[in-house]
């Protein structure tokens, strides 16, 4: 089920209905009663890193909703133009302004129900120096037993950050992907 379905045509602003397209298409689509433009409506990528300092890894205390007062990766939504390491690696600079070498993909977490797709990079942090930004309350390195568990934001963050410390003891790193239902 669509969270926000789309209304009204974005290109002339007419109201859409959602039916078949005439072409052959097996998906119902959002289209436009006037010009018959079809709408087509795909998953929002969520870039982010796993920067880790030693043992330790970077947490953002949210300022921001949803989830206000959680901790989380540093992460958010991908914009046009710019690679996911790069998104990624903007995110982490906006949200706890850490310095950091970027590593290879380590998490791909499809989240269907809300049409997301979360990328997590792990990334060696630079410094132990961090200058959050306004979406952030606080910045701060934890060793994997402190970890606020039950203070975690995401699911997504949750299951990344299992697999990173996971991966970190058995001494070697893979690539994750995970579906949450």
């Amino acid at each position: 089920m669509l969270r926000n379905p789309i209304k009204h045509c974005k290109q002339c602003g007419t109201p859409v209905v959602y039916r078949l397209p005439d072409d052959g298409d097996t998906k119902e689509r959002a289209i436009c009663t006037a010009c018959h433009t079809v709408h087509y409506e795909n998953p929002l990528n969520v870039v982010g890193t796993v920067p880790h300092w030693g043992d330790k890894v970077l947490l953002c205390k949210r300022n921001i909703e949803p989830r206000w007062g959680k901790w989380t990766l540093p992460a958010g939504f991908m914009e046009l133009g710019e690679t996911t390491a790069e998104g990624a690696a903007r995110e982490t600079d906006e949200e706890a302004g850490a310095q950091i070498e970027m590593q290879d993909l380590f998490t791909l977490l499809n989240v269907a129900r809300v049409g997301q797709v979360h990328l997590f990079y792990r990334a060696r942090l630079l410094s132990d120096q961090f200058s959050p930004g306004f979406e952030t309350i606080e910045a701060q390195l934890f060793a994997e037993h402190e970890i606020p568990w039950d203070e975690i934001a995401f699911r997504t963050v949750k299951e990344t950050l299992e697999r990173y410390f996971s991966d970190r003891r058995a001494g070697r790193y893979g690539f994750h992907v995970v579906d949450i239902a």
